[in-house]
């Protein structure tokens, strides 16, 4: 089976990007299940109800978040309204919604996907790796496939994380960083691993902000306000091959695709 998977979605030019190029994604890979991560995907910080509306009508079935989730605080009722939104699911008990969930691949295939953050060089949350255990052990007790999306700062971190889950999670993907790594590789037990998938955001920005914003704020070292850049967008993401019996990874595979480039393919 087949999972296309898109990196934080960063603002409308994130949202466009993804509404206008995973038609042509779907038919040119076939996903069985699409996951993309949106917890950027309102101005910068978190995702509302229209949103999700707006990126399940273009066929994603499933979204993660981060950090950012809680950050329209009028809506966090979507959490626990759409089981098809997952935030990180080592938040503290009680926290809104679900951090993993199972789901059904258009084929009917089950498959188990979970949100977990890290903890280097972030807001202090209980422990991913403790977290992920207790997830794989429920997981794995219906179905052999397992998808985490691990929403971190650091490579150390990430990377650490992808060997503890080896031959245990089917598909390991790092977010947050909003730059691509180019290490996408298939860990020994078969999982596949990338630390960073990148993000689908405006490309002319600093990781999806303001470029003049972002830099003032390296020159002077004063606060300045970010917002997310006016630019036209790229698209980041990795597509992943599984053998639904086994839960193994067969491969992975970046992707990145901008709008620019679509379009001049087009005239």
């Amino acid at each position: 089976m087949r999972i296309l998977f898109l990196g934080d979605i960063v603002g409308k030019p994130g949202r466009d990007a993804v509404v206008g190029l995973l038609p042509e994604l779907r038919e040119e890979f076939a996903p069985e299940l699409v996951i993309a991560n949106a917890e950027n995907a309102a101005g910068g910080r978190g995702v509302t109800r229209s949103i999700v509306r707006a990126l399940r009508a273009s066929g994603v079935d499933v979204i993660t978040t981060g950090n950012h989730v809680w950050a329209k605080t009028d809506e966090l009722d979507l959490l626990d309204d759409e089981p098809c939104v997952l935030r990180p699911a080592n938040y503290p008990p009680g926290s809104p919604g679900r951090g993993w969930g199972l789901f059904r691949t258009k084929k009917g295939t089950l498959i188990g996907v979970a949100n977990l953050i890290g903890r280097a060089l972030m807001e202090p949350v209980d422990d991913p790796f403790r977290a992920a255990d207790a997830i794989i052990t429920q997981v794995l007790e219906q179905t052999p496939l397992l998808f985490i999306d691990f929403h971190a700062e650091t490579t150390s971190e990430k990377t650490a994380f992808g060997w503890h889950c080896a031959g245990r999670a089917s598909v390991v993907v790092g977010t947050h960083t909003h730059v691509q790594t180019a290490d996408e590789r298939i860990l020994p037990g078969g999982t596949a691993y990338i630390t960073d998938a990148g993000m689908c955001g405006p490309e002319d920005s600093v990781i999806g902000m303001n470029i003049e914003a972002a830099l003032a704020r390296f020159k002077t070292q004063l606060p300045h306000r970010l917002q997310v850049a006016d630019s036209h967008g790229t698209l980041c993401g990795v597509v992943v091959d599984l053998d639904e019996i086994t839960g193994k990874a067969q491969s992975i595979q970046r992707l990145r695709r901008s709008e620019v480039n679509l379009q001049a393919a087009k005239l």
